[in-house]
Parts: structure tokens; sequence; C-alpha cells
């Protein structure tokens, strides 16, 4: 595994998200939005230019506040009701048809906040990527063979990561985006894998293409923290606010039962959070407390936010 001292400071990524038209990706889209701005030029950072990619197949209304590129989705019925797969196609149209100035991409999603500058972690063609717990290639061996023949190399030769986050070589993601889309798509079809993955398959799918190209991941456990299990910001980079955030008045986590203050994205499927979110109790872990006074900053100041509707 490559070590992870050294990465291409001073070269230039590209930040892109895939998105949809819907509210509930749209404000988040404009939160991270708000704090890439803010973050971009501070020191330290390696940030380029924003592309939101909106994979909706036609314009939306924030086409004028955030710089977006619109591609197809997949044909009708392609994503199974997988919304995911229609990622690495948003890729493969955007990389083949826009004009991108950074040699680097970096591969981010609508609900990561920028917490404190980013350099570019990836060196040269190792990528940066971050390992999730839960994604576990040799644990799927049988699976994951479907995919990846035993005369490519060892299942640890899979890394186990996700899309994004991942800084990588512009030319290198070219080369692995079609063959993760169509890795998606068998992997889709494929009940046996189906049942594996779950929510999770398109990640495999980026692992198991990554590693069919021979390219491997420096593991970063710094590009990323997850409240509220991990508790403090310190020096990483980006808080990804996928978990709901649970707790009762005395500051424990009450983490799978609706807690008597919480945070959770998914409160807002219908529309934007309203401004000026309650923080938590006292006793609440940093990171979990940094991430609302993040959301209440960005909504303050994005022009017409517009709190949830009572209908």
């Amino acid at each position: 595994m490559p070590k992870n001292e050294v990465g291409d400071t001073g070269l230039r990524y590209h930040v892109a998200l895939t998105a949809t038209d819907a509210p509930y990706s749209q404000w988040q889209c404009r939160i991270m939005f708000y704090w890439y701005k803010k973050v971009k030029d501070m020191p330290g950072s390696d940030m380029g230019k924003f592309t939101r990619i909106l994979h909706s197949g036609k314009a939306d209304n924030l086409m004028e506040e955030i710089p977006t590129f619109v591609v197809d989705p997949l044909p009708e019925g392609l994503d199974r009701g997988y919304i995911v797969l229609n990622r690495p196609w948003a890729f493969v149209q955007w990389l083949e048809k826009a004009t991108i100035e950074e040699e680097y991409i970096l591969m981010a999603e609508p609900d990561h906040i920028f917490v404190n500058p980013l350099p570019n972690l990836a060196h040269g063609n190792h990528p940066a990527g971050y390992p999730f717990f839960y994604i576990k290639p040799a644990e799927h061996e049988k699976v994951i063979r479907k995919f990846y023949p035993k005369e490519m190399g060892p299942v640890t030769k899979v890394d186990p990561i996700g899309n994004s986050p991942v800084i990588i070589k512009k030319s290198l993601l070219e080369e692995i985006s079609p063959t993760w889309l169509n890795v998606s798509l068998r992997m889709k079809d494929d009940r046996e894998t189906d049942k594996a993955f779950g929510w999770v398959l398109e990640m495999y799918a980026y692992a198991v293409a990554s590693a069919l190209h021979d390219v491997q991941h420096i593991l970063r456990n710094d590009f990323m923290l997850q409240p509220p299990w991990d508790l403090e910001v310190g020096k990483k980079f980006i808080i990804h606010y996928t978990y709901g955030c649970d707790y009762n008045l005395k500051g424990e986590l009450t983490y799978g039962k609706i807690g008597e203050w919480r945070f959770d994205k998914r409160s807002y499927l219908s529309g934007p959070p309203p401004k000026n979110l309650p923080l938590p109790p006292p006793g609440v872990p940093e990171s979990v407390v940094r991430l609302v006074k993040m959301v209440n900053e960005a909504t303050a100041n994005i022009p017409g936010w517009d709190p949830l509707s009572s209908s």
C-alpha cells in the first residue's frame, strides 16, 4: 500500500459532485457549495473549480447559484430503483463532454461539508480515498470473484473504499469510469451480489473497477469524519453527515431511537431545514456541534434560503 505522507500538494483538483433536482439533494448541494467557497482560497487548499453534475437530464433552479453540468439519467428502469447507479454514468458523460482544466478531480457528495482546507492528497497514479469500516472485500471474496477474477490478484488489491471522497488523476478516472459503470450494472443484475452489498453496491463497484485497472488508493483516515461516531473534527477535512444524530437532553447518544434533540438530514426530504437549528445539549461531541453550527452559518448566509414549509 502506498504511503500516505506525501501528496501532490500544489496541484489543483476540480471538485465534482453528482446530484439530482430533488429538493433533498438541492439543499445539501447549496450548503456544500457555500463551504467550498469559504475554504477554497484558504492556505493549504488545492481546490480548483466546482461542478455539480446534475443527472436529472434537465436544468433546475440552481443553475445560476452553483456551477452545473447537466447529464442524462440512465434509461428508464436501468437503475432498478437504485438511483446511485446514475453516479458512474454521470461521471462517464461529464468526463467525455465537459472541459475540465484541472489534472485531478475530487469526487464529492452533497452531504459533505469542507471543515478544513483540503490539499491534494493524491500522489501521481495513486489516488487518495477514505477507508470505510463497512466496505470489506475480503469478507465477500466469493461475490467479489465474480467481477475480479483470481488471475487479477488477491482480493486485498480491492481497496475498502467507495468513489467518494476520492482525489484522482483525471486521466485515471477517464479509464476507470466506464468499468465502474459496467461493474455497477452487472452487480445490480446479479441477485447474490445485490443481496450481499445492498445500498453500498456502487461503492464496491468503484473499488473493484479500480482494482481491475490496477489502481490502488492511498487510504486516508483524515479525509473525512462521520458524526456521531467520530467525536472530534481535529485536522480532518470533510464532515459527512449521512448518519442521524440523536441525543437525550443529558447529551447521551440514543442512536436508532429518535432523540429529544436530533439532527438527521432525512428529516428534510421534501425541503430545506429551517434557519437557526437548535444547538445540541451540553455533553454532545464537538463534531456534532460543529456540524449544526456550519449548517446554520450556511443557511443564514445563502440568499433566498426557504424554511421548510409546514404544508
